[in-house]
């Protein structure tokens, strides 16, 4: 008898896949193509390069391909699968909102959230659905108990709103805030974590960090830096926004008390969805960012405290989660990496160039950071977008003065390569008066 694999692997075979007629959501065929090579020999850099795969999973998704969208970093485009859910979700809750919304649809959350936790790798009641990085880390920073001159570590090169949390916090409740300088890319991840070591203080309380920067995609040594605060006495507040769903790892391999994330970037759920992670012994030492009752004190949801919102939003990761698993995650960032890979290697040692992100797998993902020399990050923005339609972020910060470049899954080839060749005629000609 013939199994599945056998009867997938007559359809698509093992080198080569051959597609057949693409659904739209595209989400039956990413799991066929997956189920096809399952077992295949080649490792996920190999299958990087098989385009093939990767076109059945472009075609995933609606985004206008008359532009080339390289600022993924900020947000991303969901696939079909999950616009669908969200528009079913958002249909079914006008029907009769205080019961459609609130009694049937609101209660699927905690679905969501044993989902996400297995993902993640942490207990369900260690789990808030928030929706962003941003109000996940704020109901930690705001909420956690310091007293004046306690002292918080970060990075200077920190996503700017969690920098203006601590700032509000130093000047309303009198703590300190150290903020720890590195060049990009970072020496080595024994060097990041030397620079936490030397800042400890008798009155340090917290380190704050990026597991992987939004400026240039430094990787952090996560484990080694909250072993080494555990040591000390302090406290770990993790920044994963960029992180999860975008190279593999879980809870175990942080070992943080405190861990935020957006969904609505490399994970590809909704706009507007997160997850905050709290340690199970901490959850009752934090007040949330919105009021709940005493009796919540050491319940995760409490976090999740904000008043009436769209139950479409966070039962729809739900969709994203098997969107993700189906492409799997290894083969995901390999593919990410790939691409990056295509453009920084074209790029790397032409006249101007400056590179601020690694090669190297451990300390970096898919999101890289290119300057040239004498050219203003902005500006050279405003010609990439004007004259090629390529969209990219300026960097300003002084460690890493560029363009942050963020391909995704649904990123073409082409597209990668019409931006080295963009960056090409800047280099060989300049920017037009």
């Amino acid at each position: 008898m013939h199994s599945r694999r056998d009867f997938l692997r007559s359809m698509f075979g093992t080198a080569t896949v051959t597609l057949p007629t693409l659904r739209s959501d595209g989400l039956d065929r990413i799991l066929a193509l997956r189920a096809a090579t399952d077992g295949d020999p080649r490792t996920p850099e190999a299958l990087a390069q098989d385009e093939s795969f990767w076109f059945a999973i472009q075609q995933a998704f609606t985004v206008d391909r008359s532009l080339v969208n390289l600022n993924n970093g900020g947000v991303c485009p969901s696939p079909v699968v999950v616009q669908d859910a969200v528009r079913r979700a958002l249909e079914f809750s006008n029907e009769a909102p205080v019961y459609t919304m609130w009694r049937l649809l609101e209660p699927e959350i905690e679905g969501v959230r044993q989902r996400l936790a297995r993902e993640f790798g942490c207990d369900p009641e260690e789990m808030a659905i928030t929706r962003n990085a941003s109000e996940a880390l704020e109901n930690i920073q705001l909420g956690l108990p310091l007293e004046p001159g306690d002292e918080v570590v970060t990075t200077d090169q920190d996503y700017g709103r969690m920098l203006t949390t601590w700032d509000q916090r130093r000047r309303r409740d009198g703590i300190v805030v150290t903020s720890l300088a590195f060049e990009n890319p970072a020496p080595s991840m024994a060097h990041l974590v030397d620079l936490f070591a030397d800042a400890i203080t008798p009155r340090t309380k917290v380190f704050h960090f990026c597991h992987i920067t939004n400026l240039a995609g430094q990787i952090f040594p996560v484990r080694e830096i909250a072993r080494l605060a555990r040591e000390h006495g302090i406290v770990t507040i993790v920044d994963g926004a960029h992180a999860f769903a975008h190279f593999p790892f879980t809870r175990d391999e942080l070992e943080c008390d405190f861990y935020g994330t957006s969904l609505h970037k490399w994970l590809l759920a909704p706009i507007g969805t997160g997850f905050l992670y709290v340690k199970r012994d901490r959850i009752s030492q934090v007040w949330p960012l919105m009021a709940a009752p005493e009796s919540m004190n050491d319940d995760i949801r409490k976090f999740e405290e904000i008043g009436t919102h769209p139950a479409a939003m966070h039962n729809a990761i739900a969709e994203a989660l098997t969107f993700h698993q189906g492409i799997g995650a290894e083969r995901k960032v390999a593919r990410l990496r790939y691409l990056r890979d295509r453009w920084m290697r074209r790029l790397e040692g032409q006249p101007g160039i400056v590179l601020h992100t690694s090669f190297d797998p451990a300390m970096s993902g898919g999101l890289a950071n290119v300057g040239i020399e004498g050219v203003d990050p902005g500006v050279l923005t405003a010609h990439l977008w004007s004259q090629h339609r390529i969209i990219v972020t300026p960097i300003g910060h002084p460690a890493c003065t560029g363009i942050r470049v963020t391909p995704n899954v649904y990123t073409t080839l082409e597209e990668v390569d019409r931006f080295a060749e963009a960056m090409e005629r800047v280099i060989r000609s300049g920017l037009p008066a």
